[in-house]
């Protein structure tokens, strides 16, 4: 057994700062001492799959990230961990609980999950060691790790064991409740059509500032995107629905630049979680773009349910700072200007037409110079203001 102390220290001699995840009884000693540590950066998610969106965000950013979350909850994560870690080419130390551990009584639904876990981490590609436990333990556990990590770009997991850790008292204070947002309305006129996604695409390129980072939602979104205009500060997402909000509240936490995320209905849907998860951790400068077509554009458009969701209510309930509802270019832009003059979280919800640009590329760019131009951009854009990163909140 060790100390939450112990695994901290031993995690930021080999270059861990920032953590996030979903508690389970067998983490709360760590993640009670990662609350309680001054200075050091925890992100609790709404769900598995937001936290290794948000970790990969963070590492985008310069940060190296720990997820830590429950094996039942692994269900949630396989999606990101494989569509958006694996192609990507995105490590984070993955911490997950053993519950249902052959041979010791536990809750029936953890039965299943608690023999199969090991196997399921090799299924998906993520190399796994038991939890270190002891003190001589860590510095080797952390080598190894490390230095799988550093040679294959990818995830790698620590599986813990009830009692592994010793009990911590949480010491954090309480997160103070966000002030109520602002909300702006700009209705379309009578018989005005709704604008296509490329109209917005376009737009958006002549109002984004040249050192704003942009995370595209998966399917059409960035494929339009990429095929309008591929710079360095886009990041085209593939795989991991839903994830992008995510990712982007992991970069807008650990850099100054301005970060943009163009998200879809049915993506926000089904992480719309995230919003609270954002709207508690108020980053000033992100900015939720939602392009609202009403259907499943990549999948041959069935609907979603997005025509009874009023996502700016939606995003002010959660938190953001300010919210619009817009139906047209010109209330896009308008919304625009007043995101970008005013702190966030902003979210934007623009109601567009279904539909893609008839010769639809894709991006071109391999996923993982993708991400490693991106980041590059990021460190860029932190160099030249000449500070560090600011740590989560």
């Amino acid at each position: 057994m060790i100390e939450a102390r112990d695994f901290f220290a031993e995690a930021a001699r080999a270059g861990f700062d920032f953590y996030t995840g979903v508690p389970c009884s067998f983490l709360t000693p760590l993640i009670n001492g990662a609350l309680s540590t001054p200075g050091l950066a925890y992100v609790g998610a709404a769900s598995e799959g937001e936290a290794v969106a948000i970790a990969a965000g963070a590492w985008l950013a310069g940060r190296q990230t720990v997820v830590m979350c429950q094996n039942s909850g692994l269900g949630n994560a396989v999606n990101p961990l494989t569509s958006l870690n694996e192609p990507f080419r995105i490590p984070t130390l993955l911490i997950t609980t053993w519950r249902g551990e052959p041979g010791i009584p536990d809750e029936p639904q953890h039965a299943l999950m608690g023999r199969i876990t090991q196997d399921l981490l090799t299924v998906i590609g993520v190399p796994h060691a038991p939890f270190p436990a002891s003190r001589d333990s860590l510095a080797p556990a952390f080598a190894e790790a490390t230095e799988r990590m550093r040679g294959t770009g990818l995830p790698f997991a620590f599986v813990m064991r009830k009692g592994d850790v010793a009990e911590e008292e949480l010491r954090a204070a309480d997160r103070p409740l966000p002030a109520p947002g602002r909300r702006a309305d700009f209705p379309a006129g009578a018989g005005a059509e709704r604008p296509t996604r490329v109209a917005v695409l376009e737009r958006f390129l002549q109002l984004v500032p040249p050192d704003g980072a942009v995370i595209a939602t998966t399917g059409k979104c960035g494929r339009e995107l990429f095929t309008l205009a591929d710079r360095p500060q886009h990041l085209y997402q593939v795989g991991s629905m839903g994830g992008a909000s995510g990712m982007a509240l992991g970069v807008a936490l650990n850099t100054r630049a301005p970060v943009f995320v163009l998200d879809g209905d049915g993506a926000a849907l089904m992480k719309l979680g995230t919003f609270a998860t954002i709207g508690a951790y108020g980053p000033r400068n992100l900015v939720h773009i939602l392009l609202d077509n009403g259907v499943h554009d990549s999948t041959g458009g069935q609907p979603t349910v997005s025509a009874s969701v009023d996502f700016a209510a939606v995003a002010l309930a959660c938190g953001y700072a300010q919210a619009a509802s817009c139906a047209t270019l010109d209330g896009f832009e308008a919304a625009f200007r007043e995101a970008t003059g005013r702190p966030g979280p902003t979210l934007i919800h623009l109601r567009i037409a279904p539909g893609s640009m008839a010769k639809l590329g894709r991006p071109t760019v391999r996923p993982p110079e993708v991400a490693q131009r991106f980041k590059a951009f990021l460190a860029g854009v932190a160099g030249a203001a000449g500070r560090d990163a600011p740590a989560a909140a």
